[in-house]
């Protein structure tokens, strides 16, 4: 595989312009790898799907061991994570820097595995976190940078910082209006010159469906790519598209503080399958295909002509996933949780044009657990018991315009009752709703909506605890709730 990083080398050796060289240097799909699952992957098998199906980047939103191990001798790009969470701590200790470093990449470096960027924090001046991470970030950033250089890592591994597209707005609706959002301004175009200074990207996060999630009046054509939407029109240059305007916006900010040719990572982009009225396959592969259409023609935006460096959001579903921002969070996979393609997806890397899914998979039993056929829906235990185990469980496939939206009342609470009952693999315990529960072969799905079965767990190591003390915590909470009733 070219070694991208080597012609960004040469660029500065020559005193050439970095983005001509940098643009020049962008090749393959990159994809987010993320772990917030309660039957993870074994990550040999991720590894495996990654290089089956022709992605040449992985995004890691921590330092997960089991994953860098499996990524040794891949060849694959790694961009490993600092949470925001170890921000602080970062920023205040220098010490804890290079012991990060020290365990997290120079020790992964030696086992070849080809790690690329150093992710601090990740969305940290998210509007939403009200100003938690302004003060730590950039501290936190120059000493991890600091560490780099120390463990002499500094001209094959750079930092950045993956940014909520929030971090820019444009007073006027268009592109060319496009800066630093006002109230943290000084903070963002510091560690932008400090990035770009060290010859790092600036990375950004886009998501045209969080627009019409959030917004019931965004117009549902302009998220897409194929052209139907009614043209923004910013002094001459059209839009079709919000991704192609967004992108832009950030340009025209990068441009207006001083960093014209500064090289941009969309560091995520994609569209859930399940969990709200918009979030389905049929607008996902819509979104997903028109992006990969895009990227593997080497189409830019208006702004940026060439290549786009970009990491899909995401690989697999997470059902550990919070689901504050709204239940499709645990839906944003291209694959499910088992490593099974949900749509076609043309990526431009495979023979055929077809993802490759997960191999070797070993399932659990095929049997589910329902509501007994018996129980008549006014039984006062059911609504407790559907609360608990959609609490314990993942019910965010059930509402209004999701996979299982049409579901009716019975239909409902077994979902629940299979959802946790799967969840804690199989065991007897979990299918022993007070009365109102019962274990069938008989596979309940219907039309769109998947009663799942688990496979069987993984177990990482300490850090991985599915079936077993998470479950006898559940187990607890159950019999409290049976003899309460």
């Amino acid at each position: 595989m070219r070694n991208p990083r080597r012609g960004f080398e040469v660029c500065v050796i020559l005193g050439l312009i970095p983005f001509l060289c940098w643009v020049g240097s962008v090749n393959g799909i990159g994809a987010n790898w993320g772990t917030q699952s309660s039957h993870p992957l074994p990550p040999e098998t991720v590894v495996r799907m990654l290089v089956d199906n022709g992605i040449q980047k992985v995004k890691l939103f921590d330092a997960d061991y089991g994953a860098l191990r499996a990524l040794s001798k891949s060849n694959i790009e790694v961009m490993v994570g600092i949470p925001n969470d170890m921000l602080s701590t970062m920023a205040t200790s220098m010490k804890a820097a290079d012991k990060w470093v020290s365990k997290n990449v120079t020790a992964h470096l030696s086992n070849n595995v080809n790690i690329r960027y150093v992710a601090v924090g990740n969305e940290p001046f998210l509007a939403t976190y009200n100003g938690s991470f302004l003060r730590t970030t950039f501290p936190a950033l120059q000493n991890i940078q600091k560490a780099l250089l120390k463990a002499g890592h500094g001209a094959k591994v750079k930092v950045t910082v993956p940014q909520n597209a929030d971090v820019y707005e444009s007073s006027t609706g268009v592109p060319s209006s496009g800066d630093f959002r006002a109230d943290i301004h000084d903070y963002i175009f510091q560690i932008t010159k400090f990035l770009n200074d060290n010859g790092s990207p600036f990375t950004v996060n886009i998501y045209p469906f969080i627009s019409l999630y959030i917004d019931s009046n965004f117009p549902v054509e302009y998220a897409f790519f194929d052209g139907q939407a009614t043209p923004v029109n910013d002094g001459g240059t059209t839009y079709t598209n919000m991704f192609d305007a967004n992108y832009d916006t950030l340009v025209w900010a990068l441009q207006k503080n001083g960093f014209p040719n500064m090289g941009i990572i969309v560091g995520e982009i994609g569209w859930p399958s399940d969990g709200d009225r918009n979030g389905n396959n049929e607008y996902a592969q819509r979104f997903m295909q028109g992006f990969m259409s895009r990227v593997a023609g080497g189409k830019g935006t208006p702004m940026r002509q060439g290549p786009l460096e970009a990491y899909l959001f995401s690989l697999i579903d997470e059902d550990e996933k919070s689901i504050q921002p709204g239940n499709f969070e645990r839906h944003w996979g291209v694959f499910y949780y088992d490593g099974q393609p949900k749509y076609a997806l043309n990526l431009g890397t495979t023979v055929n044009g077809a993802l490759v899914p997960a191999r070797n998979l070993k399932y659990l039993q095929r049997k589910w657990c329902v509501l007994k056929d018996s129980v008549k829906m006014d039984d006062p235990s059911i609504a407790q018991s559907v609360s608990y185990a959609c609490a314990l469980g993942d019910c965010t496939s059930l509402g209004y315009g999701t996979s299982c939206g049409n579901l009716d009342e019975k239909q409902n609470v077994s979902y629940a009752f299979n959802s946790y009952y799967q969840i804690n693999n199989q065991l007897d315990e979990a299918c022993k709703f007070p009365n109102v529960s019962t274990v069938t072969k008989d596979d309940p799905s219907t039309g769109t909506c998947r009663f799942g079965i688990m496979i069987e767990p993984y177990y990482a190591g300490v850090g991985r605890v599915h079936g077993s003390v998470g479950f006898l915590v559940g187990v607890f909470s159950l019999l409290v709730l049976v003899l309460v009733l």
